[in-house]
C-alpha cells in the first residue's frame, strides 16, 4: 500500500477526512499518526490530475501569480517526476520551465527570499499561491554544472582535504552573504520561548529520553533565513533558494529563526554525507572551513564568539534540532533510523553533562566576585591593605569566568568528540 503513495507523503501517516479546503483542481488530505506516533499529522494538497498542458491551465486558473509565471495558454507540453518534497514539472512553453509543488505550502517567505537574494542566486522567478498559501513555484529551466555534493563526494573519496576545504569554504561564504542581504531587511529579537516550545513538542512525538532548553543569546537575532540548506543547493558560488522539507508540515514554524540555524542545518548535511562516504578525512577539519567560510562574510555580530557560545546554546543546539527532525521525519515514513542523527543525538546526554559540569567554574566565579563585593562593601572605605582580599577575590572570579568559557565546546567539534 505504502508503494502506490506519492513519495512526498508520510507513507506511515493514515489519511483521513480533511477538514479544510483546497484550490480548484487540487485534493486535501490531511494525514496523522497513529499508535506509536499519535500526535504527528500533517495537512497536504496534490494535483488531482498533472498529465496535460489543459491540467496545468486548469489548476493555475484557480491561483494567484505573482512574479515572472509562463503564460498558460503558451504551455504545449509537460512532463512530470516526483520527489520527496512534491512534484517536480517541466513545462515547454515560449521558454522551458520547471515547476515545483509544494504539498505542504511554505513559511510564507518564499516571496521575500527570492526578492532580495543576493545577484547570481538560482532563485525561483514567480510562483502561485491561493490564500496566502504557496502552492507553486517556478524557475527557467536552464543546463546546469555539477552541484556542490558532486564535488564533494568526489574529493572526499580521493581524500582530497585541500579541495574539500575550498568546496565547503566557499559554501559557506556564499551562505553568509545570503544573510547580509537579509540582514538590511529583518533583525528581530531572539525568540527563545518559542524555538525552545518547538523543540519540546518534537521530543514530545518522539518520547525522546532526554531534553535540551537554550537561553540563546542577543547574537543570533530573528531574520529571513533559509529553515532548510543542503549541500545539493549549491553549485560554486551559486545559492538555491527551493521548497521546504517535510518536517515543516509536521511541526510548522511560529516563528522566524536566526541565521545561525541555516549554518547548522548545512554543517548536519556535510554530517550526512560525512557518514555516507568512505573516506579517512576527519569531519572537525571540513567542519571547520565551512564555518571558516561563513564567518567570512556574515554578519560580524552573528559570527562572533558570543554567538557561538555552546553554554548558551551556540550553533549545538541547532544541530540538536536537525536530528530531531530527521527523526521525526523517518518516523513518519517508518524509513528505518536516520543517520547519522541517531548516532548522534545518543551523545546529547554525555554533551549535556560535560557543560553542567562546566558550571562548577561559572558558580566559583560567582561566588568569588560575591564574597570580593561583600568584603568591599563591609571595609568601605577600605585602606589600601584592606584592598588586598577583595581584589584576590575579583581576580579569582575573573579566572574561574575565563576558564568556564574555554571550556564551551567548539563549534567545530561535532558531538561525537565530547
Amino acid at each position: 500500500m505504502s508503494g502506490e503513495l506519492p513519495m512526498w507523503r508520510p507513507q506511515a501517516l493514515r489519511q483521513v477526512t480533511p477538514s479544510f479546503e483546497a484550490p480548484p483542481g487540487f485534493h486535501p488530505i490531511k494525514v496523522v499518526g497513529m499508535h506509536g506516533l499519535t500526535g504527528i499529522k500533517a495537512e497536504l494538497i496534490e494535483p488531482i490530475s498533472m498529465k496535460s498542458p489543459e491540467d496545468w491551465r486548469e489548476i493555475v486558473n484557480g491561483l494567484q501569480s505573482w512574479g515572472e509565471v509562463p503564460s498558460p495558454e503558451s504551455v504545449t507540453r509537460l512532463t512530470t517526476e516526483n520527489s520527496e518534497r512534491g512534484i517536480v514539472a517541466v513545462i515547454e512553453a515560449e521558454e522551458d520551465w520547471i515547476a515545483e509543488f509544494l504539498p505542504w505550502g511554505s513559511d510564507g517567505l518564499l516571496k521575500v527570499r527570492s526578492k532580495n537574494a543576493p545577484d547570481g542566486s538560482d532563485v525561483p522567478l514567480g510562483g502561485y499561491s491561493w490564500d496566502d498559501r504557496d502552492v507553486i513555484i517556478l524557475r527557467r529551466s536552464i543546463s546546469k554544472d555539477e552541484n556542490s555534493e558532486d564535488a564533494l563526494v568526489k574529493a572526499l573519496q580521493e581524500n582530497d582535504l585541500e579541495s574539500c576545504q575550498g568546496i565547503l569554504g566557499d559554501m559557506g561564504k556564499c551562505l553568509g552573504t545570503f544573510h547580509s542581504s537579509m540582514r538590511k531587511l529583518r533583525e528581530l529579537p531572539p525568540d527563545q520561548k518559542r524555538w525552545n516550545s518547538r523543540n519540546e513538542k518534537i521530543e514530545g512525538l518522539l518520547r525522546a529520553q532526554f531534553i535540551w532548553r537554550a537561553p540563546y543569546t542577543k547574537e543570533q537575532p530573528c531574520t529571513v533565513s533559509l529553515l532548510d540548506v543542503r549541500i545539493s543547493d549549491f553549485s560554486g558560488d551559486t545559492l538555491r533558494i527551493g521548497s521546504p522539507r517535510l518536517s515543516d508540515a509536521l511541526i510548522p514554524h511560529e516563528s522566524e529563526k536566526p541565521a545561525m540555524r541555516d549554518l547548522a542545518s548545512l554543517v548536519h548535511d556535510l554530517s550526512r554525507i560525512h557518514h555516507r562516504v568512505s573516506t579517512n578525512l576527519q569531519l572537525k577539519e571540513l567542519r571547520m572551513a565551512l564555518i571558516g567560510g561563513w564567518r567570512e562574510t556574515a554578519p560580524d555580530e552573528w559570527t562572533s564568539e558570543n554567538a557561538f557560545y555552546s553554554h548558551r546554546g551556540g550553533i549545538a543546539i541547532w544541530e540538536y534540532e536537525q536530528c530531531l527532525m530527521d527523526v521525526l521525519e523517518a518516523s513518519s515514513n517508518q524509513s528505518g533510523a536516520p543517520q547519522p542523527a541517531i548516532d548522534t543525538l545518543q551523545y546529547v546526554k554525555m554533551y549535556q553533562k560535560k557543560m553542567f559540569n562546566n558550571r562548577t567554574f561559572a558558580a566559583l566565579s560567582f561566588m568569588a566576585f560575591f564574597f570580593g563585593a561583600s568584603t568591599l562593601i563591609n571595609q568601605f572605605p577600605p585602606s589600601l591593605t584592606e584592598m588586598i582580599p577583595p581584589l584576590a577575590f575579583f581576580a579569582a572570579g575573573y579566572f574561574c569566568l575565563k576558564t568556564y568559557r574555554a571550556m564551551s565546546p567548539s563549534p567545530e567539534s561535532p558531538f561525537t568528540d565530547v
